[in-house]
């Protein structure tokens, strides 16, 4: 595994929604804890959801309802799919797994809420 690389993000109006996706180099059928992560200018970086291989999920008090974290592991990436969104949900959103005793990070995908 290499850095995974996230993609998706961009600049929408208060209630749009967007579809983040994080390609992973290598098979993530092995990677049992994947999650989303964000973190807004000022502010420290916040888990937003994370899933296991069994599909068990969970999310940030702020994102549950709106937010739907997914996996595909035939196409090796992680998704997070973002409705309802409001100008506090802006930050650079970041994919995170965990593999064979590495982390792994991507660099992030701007997401802009405007009012």
């Amino acid at each position: 595994q290499v850095q995974p690389v996230e993609s998706g993000g961009g600049l929408v109006q208060a209630g749009g929604s967007l579809r983040l996706s994080c390609a992973a180099s290598g098979s993530i059928f092995g990677i049992n804890d994947m999650a989303w992560y964000r973190q807004a200018p000022g502010k420290q970086r916040e888990l937003v959801a994370s899933i296991r291989s069994g599909g068990i999920t969970n999310y940030a008090d702020s994102a549950k309802g709106r937010f739907t974290i997914s996996r595909d592991n035939a196409k090796n990436t992680l998704y997070l799919q973002m409705n309802s969104l409001k100008p506090e949900d802006t930050a650079v959103y970041s994919c995170w797994y965990w593999d064979r005793g590495s982390d792994y990070w991507g660099r992030g995908t701007q997401v802009t809420v405007s009012s």
